[in-house]
């Protein structure tokens, strides 16, 4: 386990770098100019000059130089969009929205697809398999758009029992974690309701039976922690997308996390915020891939992760 921790731990800047190699190439490949303001308007000539020379903006490898620098130090240097707001101050603010935000909806996403893999494995073909399989075919083809405006203009809007948007009270945080929460519920409900039936009909299982233990228990103990290592696989990626945020569900919403800020930077060319924002996604994709390769020794002990990887 230490072995596969270190390697992982020396992979990640060699990942960082491809990541930001290729997000800065985009950056300054794609058209637009960062010094435009929403209205489209410019600055005169010799203010986009003199910001091109504070910002490094005037080549791309005296920029690239600037910001390698700055980011050893720490700073992401300044946000082109927000004025006289660091990049690193943005994420400080934004990302421990986002991050509650997408843990919510990760254990609605765990418990609900759990819950409902398990009603249709234990009764396969039976009104409840049935429904529960319709209902996650329909949580993993509606968008989050879709699902987020429904929910939305029914329980905001119709029933008036949850306020429009913002991120006031706990309350705020309902509809845009269940939002986020359903297209991860459906898959992981359909990875056990698939992995536990195969499960439940193995020798290891019968044997279990044989010997006295009782249908919960071989259900707990024994069969549920084999047919859950799909489900890890899909939490790796599916984790690091729910903690950082959709950009959707916050747009729909109004939650001020990462997300919003991301896809300001992304129409207004802030180069700075968009390299900040997408080393930060980078990082906490391999780091919650490592954590679910550490679990596996926990659900399964079969698997070595001592051996060559």
């Amino acid at each position: 386990m230490i072995r596969l921790l270190l390697i992982r731990l020396l992979q990640l800047p060699l990942i960082l770098a491809v990541v930001f190699a290729v997000t800065f190439a985009l950056t300054w490949i794609i058209p637009g100019n960062p010094l435009e303001n929403p209205e489209g308007k410019r600055p005169p000539a010799e203010v986009q000059e003199a910001m091109k020379a504070q910002y490094n903006l005037d080549s791309w490898h005296s920029f690239l130089r600037g910001y390698v620098a700055g980011v050893v130090h720490g700073d992401f240097g300044p946000s082109l969009e927000y004025k006289d707001w660091r990049v690193t101050q943005i994420i400080a603010s934004g990302l421990p929205v986002s991050m509650l935000l997408g843990l919510g909806s990760l254990m609605l996403a765990l418990g609900i697809g759990v819950g409902v893999g398990m009603i249709g494995a234990l009764r396969p073909g039976s009104v409840l398999d049935l429904g529960s399989l319709g209902i996650a075919l329909l949580g993993i083809s509606l968008p989050t758009f879709v699902t987020g405006t429904m929910l939305l203009a029914l329980f905001a809007g119709t029933l008036q029992w949850i306020p429009v948007g913002g991120w006031a009270s706990p309350v705020d945080m309902i509809l845009p974690a269940l939002t986020l929460s359903l297209p991860a519920a459906a898959y992981i409900a359909r990875l056990i309701r698939l992995g536990l039936g195969e499960v439940m009909t193995s020798n290891f299982v019968r044997t279990a039976r044989a010997k006295g233990l009782t249908r919960r228990r071989v259900l707990f103990d024994h069969a549920l922690k084999v047919a859950f290592l799909p489900v890890l696989s899909f939490l790796g990626p599916a984790a690091a997308a729910a903690m950082t945020g959709s950009f959707v569900v916050e747009k729909i919403f109004v939650i001020p996390g990462l997300g919003q800020h991301f896809v300001k930077a992304v129409s207004s060319k802030d180069q700075f915020l968009i390299l900040g924002v997408v080393l930060i996604y980078a990082t906490m994709l391999v780091l919650f891939n490592l954590a679910v390769d550490l679990a596996y020794a926990w659900f399964d002990p079969r698997i070595d992760l001592a051996a060559p990887v």
